[in-house]
């Protein structure tokens, strides 16, 4: 069984009309890979497409090494780096897959776009990021 392409475009894309603030939103493996991205209309992106990858890749690492301690302070909901730029969040779906998102600058809810608007979209559709030959 292949990766379902189209709806992690489709996720991607209802992800990103969840809120006026998301920039990007991007559906990641386990190894770091972009499988596919969506971007906000009008939006200029900050980093190029082989920095954006890299930057994928570094965000899964962290994330893996924030797993071993997952048994004393809990399973992790999101992880948020603000910066002056953008912000961005890092957000398991499952062991498998992985959802990064950035968001304007100015928005300060994020934890409210993230928890409200875009875990339960999460939810909604985990039984759709199944374990798939990804190979990638």
């Amino acid at each position: 069984m292949g990766i379902d392409y189209e709806f992690f475009n489709s996720f991607c894309k209802n992800t990103l009309a969840k809120d006026k603030s998301i920039r990007w939103v991007g559906v990641v493996n386990k190894n770091g890979v972009i499988l596919t991205q969506k971007t906000r209309e009008g939006v200029k992106l900050l980093l190029t497409e082989e920095e954006n990858e890299e930057y994928a890749s570094s965000a899964i690492a962290r994330q893996k090494t924030r797993g071993k301690f997952e048994s004393k302070i809990g399973k992790m909901m999101y992880a948020y780096g603000r910066y002056e730029k953008l912000h961005r969040a890092t957000i398991p779906i499952n062991e498998d897959y992985y959802l990064l998102v950035t968001l304007d600058v100015e928005e300060k809810n994020f934890d409210s776009v993230v928890m409200d608007k875009i875990v339960p979209l999460i939810e909604q559709n985990k039984n759709r990021f199944i374990t798939m030959d990804d190979s990638i």
